[in-house]
């Protein structure tokens, strides 16, 4: 009974002003109105979900990004467990995609996230739209389906990050 007296008025406070006004309210304090407005506006795309991307897309909603594409034709392996954020053992096997999906909609429910279980490659970009995006993330494992990406990406109007990082690997060069 004590637990429900203390989470009822926040409970109430954000059925109150709208589910996703309440959760960013602190965010909307500290960066301003116009701020959230411009991040709720923006389309972001984030190729391959895994140590760096699945930390980056939550990061994206949680900070008021509404509208999000994720890309990953994994499945959610045992050993993702220990550094990919939608990776436990009750989704070992599942679609990292379509989990990552659950999880961001738990944060902010309003959220668009379209998951698409898919490779970026030289035969499949045509299939990606890169030009209806704001911004555009690689977190791509593959060497060559990288370098593809970033020659794509730069042809865009869209703000382009890269993760370089190095997979499997303990020398980054």
């Amino acid at each position: 009974m004590q637990i429900f007296r203390t989470f009822a008025p926040h409970i109430i406070q954000a059925r109150s002003m709208g589910i996703e006004k309440a959760i960013f309210q602190r965010t909307e304090l500290l960066l301003g109105k116009s701020f959230m407005e411009k991040a709720a506006s923006k389309r972001v795309i984030i190729f391959g979900i895994g140590g760096v991307g699945s930390w980056c897309a939550e990061s994206l909603i949680r900070s008021g990004i509404r509208t999000l594409t994720i890309v990953d034709s994994d499945r959610v392996c045992v050993t993702n467990v220990n550094r990919q954020l939608m990776a436990t053992t009750r989704t070992i096997g599942q679609v990292k995609t379509e989990v990552l999906k659950q999880r961001l909609l738990e944060i902010n429910p309003q959220a668009e996230i379209t998951a698409l279980q898919r490779i970026y490659s030289p035969e499949t970009h045509e299939s990606f739209s890169l030009e209806s995006y704001d911004f555009i993330i690689d977190a791509i494992d593959s060497l060559t389906n990288k370098v593809y990406l970033i020659q794509q990406a730069t042809r865009t109007h869209a703000i382009f990050f890269s993760s370089m990082g190095a997979a499997r690997k303990m020398d980054p060069t």
